[in-house]
């Protein structure tokens, strides 16, 4: 795969892994299309990523809308020539318990988490098909395999994501230079959590260990050479993947405890449906200044303590012959 020659589409790249991923791709040589629903933050991030000698086409688009999905695959087909590589990367969130968050935002991510990847799938896999290849990568999370206490719907999305994929993966073994790669990141230092609707009337962070964006982008361009299934990043990621896997319930409940415990003792804050309904306007940046060598440090031994638990509570529930 010689990377100059790659035609790139990511979605949700005007901050976060999107921006991290477009920059780089950008310094392999790629030629990229960005999309993100806000003109001028996503015009400051393709501005940045042309700085690092990449040809770069911003496209404005809301891709909750499946006709505005389908005008954006031509219109990037058109600028780019062909489309090798699509990073389905849109995401939002709402934090709060689920029945005192507005219904209405838990449709909002369904719709943006859910159906968005859905209309791009659907608009962009005829067009692999057509050029008999292509990689088609799905942005999930940690909340693709666990439970995700305080953003139900959030995990709802990702749960339903996590089945797309394989079920696309099924529909097109007859393609075997067609690929459905998922990726499932730990908590990461974006502005995402800025970003988030917040109906806790607290202040949010993410917990330790936070994740660079960057690590995430990396995984992404070696996709393009090595494509997989499933990616995981992060050590928090794999430790609550293996901690679902040998006790779903208790994790749930830890999660829970965990989040509860920290909203209260969290400074008072504004309740707000952040970039949910249009776009934030926040820093047009891949960091969201939310890591620390002590928090790492933390994070890494909780991941051993968690799996180390979880662990021996899978055992002792196991029936005595």
């Amino acid at each position: 795969m010689d990377y100059t020659k790659l035609a790139v589409v990511i979605t949700g790249a005007s901050s976060g892994v999107g921006l991290a991923t477009a920059e780089a791709f950008a310094r392999k040589g790629a030629k990229l299309v960005l999309v993100a629903r806000g003109e001028e933050a996503l015009n400051k991030a393709a501005a940045q990523v042309r700085e690092l000698g990449a040809e770069v086409t911003a496209i404005t688009a809301d891709v909750t809308d499946a006709e505005v999905v389908r005008r954006l695959v031509s219109r990037a087909r058109e600028a780019l020539g062909r489309i090798d590589m699509w990073v389905s990367n849109v995401g939002v969130g709402v934090v709060g318990r689920f029945h005192e968050v507005p219904f209405e935002q838990h449709e909002q991510v369904i719709r943006a988490n859910l159906l968005s990847h859905m209309a791009e799938a659907h608009a962009v896999l005829p067009v692999f098909i057509e050029q008999e290849r292509g990689i088609w990568v799905d942005m999930i999370s940690l909340g693709g395999f666990a439970s995700t206490p305080w953003a139900a719907a959030y995990g709802a999305s990702k749960f339903a994501l996590k089945g797309f994929s394989e079920a696309l993966r099924g529909e097109l073994a007859a393609h075997p230079h067609i690929h459905v790669c998922d990726v499932y990141p730990a908590f990461l230092d974006t502005p995402g959590i800025a970003h988030a609707a917040n109906e806790t009337g607290r202040k949010l962070s993410a917990p330790p260990p936070v994740a660079d964006a960057r690590r995430v982008a990396d995984a992404i361009v070696r996709l393009a050479k090595h494509p997989r299934a499933t990616t995981v990043v992060g050590s928090m990621a794999h430790a609550i993947r293996l901690g679902h896997f040998l006790a779903p319930g208790l994790t749930a409940k830890s999660m829970y405890g965990f989040i509860a415990s920290y909203l209260d003792r969290a400074e008072p804050d504004e309740r707000t449906t952040g970039n949910l309904f249009e776009s934030g306007g926040g820093p047009v940046s891949v960091d969201g200044g939310l890591r620390s060598p002590k928090q790492r440090a933390v994070g890494l031994a909780a991941a051993g303590v968690i799996v180390a638990g979880l662990g021996v509570f899978a055992l002792a529930k196991r029936p005595k012959r």
